[in-house]
Protein backbone atom coordinates (compact mmCIF):
# COMPACT_ATOMS: atom_id res chain seq x y z
CA UNK A 1 0.00 0.00 0.00
CA UNK A 2 1.35 3.30 -1.17
CA UNK A 3 0.17 6.88 -0.07
CA UNK A 4 0.09 9.78 -2.90
CA UNK A 5 1.37 13.27 -1.53
CA UNK A 6 -1.85 15.00 -1.57
CA UNK A 7 -2.84 12.37 1.27
CA UNK A 8 0.72 13.02 3.12
CA UNK A 9 0.22 16.14 2.90
CA UNK A 10 -3.44 15.53 4.17
CA UNK A 11 -1.89 13.81 7.02
CA UNK A 12 0.69 16.29 7.62
CA UNK A 13 -1.80 18.66 8.18
CA UNK A 14 -3.97 16.66 10.36
CA UNK A 15 -1.05 15.91 12.27
CA UNK A 16 -0.29 19.50 13.01
CA UNK A 17 3.60 19.01 11.16
CA UNK A 18 5.29 21.19 8.51
CA UNK A 19 6.17 18.75 5.29
CA UNK A 20 8.41 20.43 2.86
CA UNK A 21 6.86 19.50 -0.87
CA UNK A 22 10.50 18.19 -1.35
CA UNK A 23 10.22 15.44 1.28
CA UNK A 24 6.83 14.35 0.68
CA UNK A 25 7.98 11.84 -2.37
CA UNK A 26 10.30 10.36 0.05
CA UNK A 27 8.23 9.86 3.22
CA UNK A 28 5.58 8.65 0.89
CA UNK A 29 7.89 5.70 0.36
CA UNK A 30 8.91 4.92 3.95
CA UNK A 31 5.12 5.10 4.86
CA UNK A 32 4.42 2.67 2.40
CA UNK A 33 6.96 0.26 3.01
CA UNK A 34 6.04 0.65 6.91
CA UNK A 35 2.18 -0.41 5.88
CA UNK A 36 3.83 -3.54 3.74
CA UNK A 37 5.55 -4.43 6.73
CA UNK A 38 2.30 -3.84 8.39
CA UNK A 39 0.48 -6.24 5.85
CA UNK A 40 2.82 -8.78 5.86
CA UNK A 41 2.53 -8.89 9.84
CA UNK A 42 -1.21 -9.36 9.56
CA UNK A 43 -0.86 -12.28 6.94
CA UNK A 44 0.90 -14.78 9.54
CA UNK A 45 -1.85 -17.31 11.06
CA UNK A 46 -1.97 -16.87 14.30
CA UNK A 47 -4.51 -19.43 15.04
CA UNK A 48 -2.48 -21.66 16.97
CA UNK A 49 -0.43 -19.85 18.92
CA UNK A 50 -1.19 -19.20 22.29
CA UNK A 51 -0.94 -15.66 23.80
CA UNK A 52 1.14 -15.15 26.70
CA UNK A 53 1.37 -12.13 29.18
CA UNK A 54 5.01 -11.72 28.77
CA UNK A 55 7.30 -12.60 25.74
CA UNK A 56 10.42 -13.88 28.26
CA UNK A 57 7.51 -16.08 29.98
CA UNK A 58 9.10 -15.23 32.69
CA UNK A 59 7.60 -14.60 36.43
CA UNK A 60 8.08 -11.46 37.84
CA UNK A 61 9.57 -10.93 41.64
CA UNK A 62 7.09 -8.77 44.07
CA UNK A 63 8.55 -7.63 47.31
CA UNK A 64 6.79 -8.32 50.57
CA UNK A 65 4.05 -5.30 51.35
CA UNK A 66 5.14 -4.11 54.50
CA UNK A 67 5.16 -0.83 56.18
CA UNK A 68 8.84 0.68 56.48
CA UNK A 69 7.78 3.98 57.64
CA UNK A 70 6.29 5.50 60.79
CA UNK A 71 3.18 7.52 60.91
CA UNK A 72 3.56 10.89 60.42
CA UNK A 73 0.17 12.11 59.30
CA UNK A 74 -0.29 14.66 63.07
CA UNK A 75 3.26 15.62 62.39
CA UNK A 76 2.10 16.72 58.92
CA UNK A 77 -0.91 17.89 59.10
CA UNK A 78 0.01 20.69 61.85
CA UNK A 79 2.51 22.28 59.33
CA UNK A 80 -0.33 22.23 56.73
CA UNK A 81 -2.46 25.43 56.63
CA UNK A 82 -6.16 24.26 57.25
CA UNK A 83 -7.38 20.40 58.31
CA UNK A 84 -10.45 18.72 59.56
CA UNK A 85 -11.28 15.08 60.62
CA UNK A 86 -7.47 14.25 59.21
CA UNK A 87 -7.93 15.61 56.33
CA UNK A 88 -6.75 18.50 54.16
CA UNK A 89 -8.65 21.39 53.33
CA UNK A 90 -7.93 23.00 50.02
CA UNK A 91 -9.70 26.29 47.83
CA UNK A 92 -12.42 25.01 45.71
CA UNK A 93 -11.26 25.17 41.95
CA UNK A 94 -14.39 23.56 40.70
CA UNK A 95 -17.44 25.64 40.79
Amino acid sequence: MSLDQNEISKLARLARISVADSETAELSQRIGDILNMVDVMQAVDTQNVVAMANPHDAVQRLRTDEVTEVDQREHFQTIAPKTEDGLYLVPQVIE
